[in-house]
């Protein structure tokens, strides 16, 4: 039954890639509505059961290998050459979107707490549906090199604000212990996505096989992006900062670093396809009917803060005026790391964990759909003006 699953799976990934090329539609969207539909809620072709215990460890996968390819755009030359900007830009979109989304919750009656745990989500994005939108549309340049350099370090800068949001909402004296945990798992990500990144750069391009030099590549990258994922989880770090680590170190150290990624490249889209298609099959539409005001001050805030975030961000740093203009736009998606911080809150806030879980998961449907063709829109726009 799971072999018979699978393969419709990958099949509906197939229909997909037909149905982004030739409408308006990204793969994305369409992965998600296909997992929606298949899904317990509606065909039931995808139960409960195995999507919630499938869901979580492709998470986890996906979450590793799109990192790492992430890190390749930190080199120490590019950051070098816009690593100040880039750094300026990803920390005033946190802040943007987190800022705007906590005053628009006070002034429509929001409480405190509730307001400070949503602004502390805000800043989260989606580096599996943003980096594919770019992977499908095949956008190169400046602009998009940016973009993903801003989606690698963002969700850092997002842990922090939302562990000392947090711990205001909670007021419970645990301010210290939540800047601290915050810390060390971002310093702990970092650490270990090092460690691993140092012996793959050596490993890379020295085993070969005679005319079969693609093989040890592809076993060695998928090992130890895996073992990323898996040691994060079990050391309750971050899988994406972990990998974007490493590979950052891979693509600095490493004499043939563009192997290890090409590899990874070569492999992704099917697990991809089944991390989209679950995400959507593990939607539970019960929370959208009670998502209420708080959904749709939540969205637009966000939305409006995240593009003056960037703005901001953009101006003062002297960037390309496109960059100001137009890149808020393409980071509107959010979905897993949203919803793990959210599971964290309700964990703190009991008291508000429904409300927080319906918007944070109505918000994801929403975006997920919508979004990703905001962001293939960005693109074709600045590939046709320059």
């Amino acid at each position: 039954m799971d072999l018979l699953l699978l393969g419709v799976l990958f099949l509906v990934g197939l229909m997909a890639d037909l149905v982004g090329r030739y409408t308006i539609l990204p793969r994305v969207s369409v992965l998600l509505l296909a997992g929606l539909l298949i899904g317990p809620h509606v065909f039931g072709l995808i139960s409960s059961q195995v999507a919630d215990s499938w869901f979580p460890t492709l998470t986890q996968m996906a979450l590793a290998m799109i990192g790492f390819l992430l890190g390749q755009k930190l080199t120490v030359g590019t950051l070098k050459e816009r690593g100040g900007g880039v750094v300026w830009l990803s920390i005033t979109k946190a802040v943007g979107a987190a800022a705007v989304v906590f005053i628009a919750c006070l002034a429509c009656g929001i409480d405190l707490p509730l307001a400070l745990v949503l602004a502390g989500i805000a800043p989260a994005t989606a580096p599996a549906a943003t980096f594919d939108v770019v992977h499908e549309t095949e956008a190169r340049g400046p602009f998009t090199d940016t973009l993903l350099e801003v989606v690698a370090l963002d969700d850092a800068w997002g842990l922090v604000l939302f562990a000392l949001l947090l711990a205001f909402a909670t007021s419970n004296g645990a301010t210290l212990d939540s800047i601290s945990s915050a810390a060390m798992e971002i310093g702990g990500s970092i650490m270990l996505g090092t460690a691993l990144g140092l012996p793959m750069a050596f490993l890379t391009g020295r085993i070969v096989f005679g005319n079969r030099a693609g093989e040890p590549i592809m076993a060695e990258s998928l090992g130890f992006v895996f073992i990323a994922a898996g040691a994060s989880a079990l050391l309750h770090l971050s899988p994406i900062l972990t990998a974007i680590s490493m590979g950052a170190v891979v693509t600095s150290v490493a004499r043939h670093h563009k192997q290890p990624f090409d590899a990874i490249e070569g492999i992704e889209w099917p697990f991809l396809i089944l991390f989209f298609v679950l995400a959507g099959a593990s939607l539970h539409l019960e929370y959208l009917a009670g998502a209420g005001l708080a959904v749709g001050v939540y969205l637009i805030a966000r939305a409006a803060g995240t593009i003056f975030g960037v703005w901001i961000g953009g101006t003062t740093a002297g960037l390309d005026a496109n960059i100001s203009r137009w890149m808020g736009f393409a980071l509107l998606p959010q979905a897993g790391v949203a919803l793990g911080l959210s599971l964290i809150a309700t964990q703190q806030l009991p008291e508000y964990g429904q409300t927080i879980l319906t918007v944070v998961l109505t918000s994801t449907v929403i975006l997920e759909l919508i979004s990703p063709l905001i962001t293939r829109a960005v693109l074709r726009h600045i590939e046709q003006a320059t």
